[in-house]
C-alpha cells in the first residue's frame, strides 16, 4: 500500500520562499509531493530542483536584512 498525503501544504505552488539554511537566496515552489516542497532558485529555473520540508522554509516577504 502506498502512502498518499492529503493536500495540506502551507505554501501553494508558485510561492516565493527562502530556505532557513540560506535565507539570502530566494526560491520558488515548483511542486509539492508527499509533504516535500520541490523548489528552484529564482532566475535559475533550469537548474536542479531542491527538496525541503515545510519546517525548513520561510515566506520570502518575512526576510529582514
Amino acid at each position: 500500500m502506498s502512502y498518499r498525503a492529503i493536500n495540506d501544504n502551507l505554501y501553494p505552488e508558485g510561492t516565493l520562499v527562502r530556505a532557513n539554511v540560506n535565507p539570502a537566496q530566494q526560491l520558488v515552489i515548483v511542486k509539492y509531493l508527499q509533504r516535500i516542497y520541490y523548489c528552484v532558485v529564482v532566475g535559475s529555473e533550469h537548474e536542479k530542483q531542491k527538496a525541503y520540508f515545510e519546517r525548513e522554509l520561510t515566506p520570502a516577504d518575512s526576510f529582514k536584512k
